[in-house]
């Protein structure tokens, strides 16, 4: 199977394996019905304990690349093939012993972790232990504990201008969670979805898992280009990142917003709205969500992972009152309910005011490494770097005019110790973002994002030569 762990990388040993049979697969590599190998057979020819075969099997099981059943074999799914596809983790397969120097890692999405308010955190998780009635060491309900959710309802309100009551808030077990759990509420197989191109290769995964047929629509730096919306027989989900748009970073202006909700509107669909990072927002206050616009026609999609900690496993759904209820029963049916302490503790860190504080001392910091990057971008490259999706979150796009990143490039950018993603990964329809690439900084520090872009230059310039 030509599979390798590294076990000197920071990638876990089940997201390595994950990921090269995951690429496998979407490339093409391996076909529709070739049969995979045991979970034993596996885990004895990498040396790793079965249990993580076992967990990487589940992953690709539950994303739909894989299929079987007890005692007659895995087998690659039909229509897991993705053409052109390249893997968003190029340099993943360059042996650590190659690199001469710890890699500087640009990957998106990351906070700052070691700024994570522990302390507070774990007076917080004692404090509720200790004075949590009984029920809450029980079976909660599906839509979460009633604390958070009459919380998180006063918060979207006053930050995020969304409108709801606590009935329409479903609590999920993260974004993974809570947008598999809108696309099998609105999809049945061979149903149409409208999507950003290019939008995350997970976001395309989760949707395309429910069988339904995808309509890529492009997006520029104002995020969709919602005069291009599909003549589509009638779709049932339109996804879209309004705020902070991934990757290219655009934020979606008023009159596209009328524009996809009359589109919806008309075709009886619901548009979901991702909105995953943008309290990070470095030139002025969030921008107003889309589901304020029309309550009805827009399920909101959050999380705390990117504002807070992506251990906590903490989502949530805003729904249409319509769609509660089976939302309700499809959360059940994935996982009964999350996790009730963590949920009393973030309700109590809302309630007094920690998040807040928490989120303005990260958003000047984002901030400064924001303007690190884009110094040491400007002077490391000067004109030949063309610098968008600066204005919230983590991360910002490096676009190269001329520039072609092969995967060749990739894993001399890893030779030189520093790992950049491209855009392009993300692209449904290939070759419209040859010379961009992704990168984040909200877990580097100054010194390492400005050594990062050194050796970044390096590598350009060896392909230059």
């Amino acid at each position: 199977m030509f599979l390798t762990v590294d076990r000197t990388s920071e990638l876990p040993l089940i997201r390595q394996i994950f990921e090269q049979i995951r690429g496998n697969i979407l490339s093409g590599a391996w076909k529709a019905g070739e049969k995979l190998p045991s979970t034993r057979e596996l885990s004895k020819s990498l040396h790793v304990s079965r249990n993580v075969v076992l967990e990487a099997y589940e992953l690709l099981f539950a994303e739909g690349f894989i299929h079987g059943h007890h005692g007659s074999g895995t087998y690659v799914s039909e229509g897991a093939c993705l053409p052109h596809y390249q893997s968003p983790l190029p340099a993943a397969s360059a042996p650590a012993a190659a690199l001469a120097q710890p890699a500087i890692d640009f990957r998106s999405g990351i906070p700052d972790l070691t700024l994570f308010p522990r302390r507070r955190w774990g007076r917080l998780l004692q404090e509720v232990s200790l004075t949590a009635d009984a029920d809450a060491f029980g079976y909660g309900k599906p839509e979460g504990r009633p604390e958070l959710r009459e919380e998180l309802a006063r918060y979207l309100g006053r930050v995020r201008g969304v409108t709801c009551s606590p009935e329409e808030i479903v609590i999920t077990s993260g974004t993974t969670q809570a947008l598999a759990l809108a696309a099998r509420l609105l999809l049945q197989p061979g149903d149409e979805a409208v999507i950003e191109d290019p939008i995350t290769r997970d976001i395309q995964a989760i949707i395309s898992a429910t069988g339904c047929v995808l309509h890529p629509v492009p997006v520029d730096a104002q995020g969709m280009r919602t005069d291009l919306l599909p003549d589509a027989t009638g779709p049932k989900l339109v996804f879209v990142t309004p705020s902070h748009q991934f990757p290219l970073g655009g934020t979606l202006p008023i009159q596209r917003r009328i524009q996809l909700l009359q589109y919806a509107q008309q075709a009886g669909a619901y548009v979901v709205e991702d909105d995953y990072d943008s309290e990070f927002r470095h030139a002025g206050p969030p921008i107003s969500s889309l589901q304020g616009l029309a309550p009805e026609r827009v399920i909101y999609v959050g999380t705390f992972s990117k504002i807070l900690s992506p251990a906590l496993r903490i989502g949530y759904l805003v729904l249409p009152t319509a769609l509660v209820t089976r939302c309700r029963e499809l959360k059940w049916f994935a996982d009964l309910h999350t996790a009730s302490f963590t949920q009393l503790a973030l309700a109590r860190f809302l309630a007094e005011g920690d998040l807040a504080r928490h989120i303005n001392r990260m958003k000047k910091l984002y901030r400064k490494r924001r303007d690190c990057l884009i110094s040491a971008l400007r002077h490391q490259f000067g004109e030949r770097v063309a610098i968008s999706g600066e204005s919230t979150g983590m991360h910002l796009i490096a676009t190269f005019a001329g520039h072609c990143f092969a995967p060749a490039f990739f894993e001399r950018a890893a030779r030189a110790g520093v790992l950049v993603y491209p855009v392009e990964a993300h692209a449904i329809v290939s070759g419209r973002h040859d010379g961009r690439l992704i990168l984040g900084y909200g877990h580097l520090q100054e010194e390492q994002i400005a050594e990062g872009i050194r050796r970044l230059g390096e590598a350009i310039s060896l392909g230059d030569q």
